[in-house]
């Protein structure tokens, strides 16, 4: 795993959180359900987009708000998806 590729996933689903929901800032480790960034509708479509974008597929067992729940989140869950070991 490098720096680029963790940063570029991260910074590629930020892009996608910011294009389709209007709030001021979005931190890295912001919970986006308990704070209401995310309901179950931009749910589905922000997983949806993970797939399609770094090509994974999220199966049942993925369905864990602790792999979707910010952005470190989603974006380790993305490069263990991917075969990179998390520490």
């Amino acid at each position: 795993m490098t720096t680029t590729d963790e940063k570029g996933i991260r910074e590629t689903v930020k892009r996608f959180i910011l294009s389709s929901i209007s709030i001021a800032k979005l931190d890295d480790d912001d919970n986006l359900f308990e704070s209401g960034i995310v309901n179950s509708l931009f749910a589905v479509q922000l997983m949806t987009f993970i797939e399609k974008t770094f090509a994974i597929e999220v199966g049942t067992d993925d369905l864990d708000i602790e792999n979707f729940k910010s952005l470190n989140a989603m974006t380790a869950f993305v490069l263990q998806k991917n075969g990179h070991a998390n520490g």
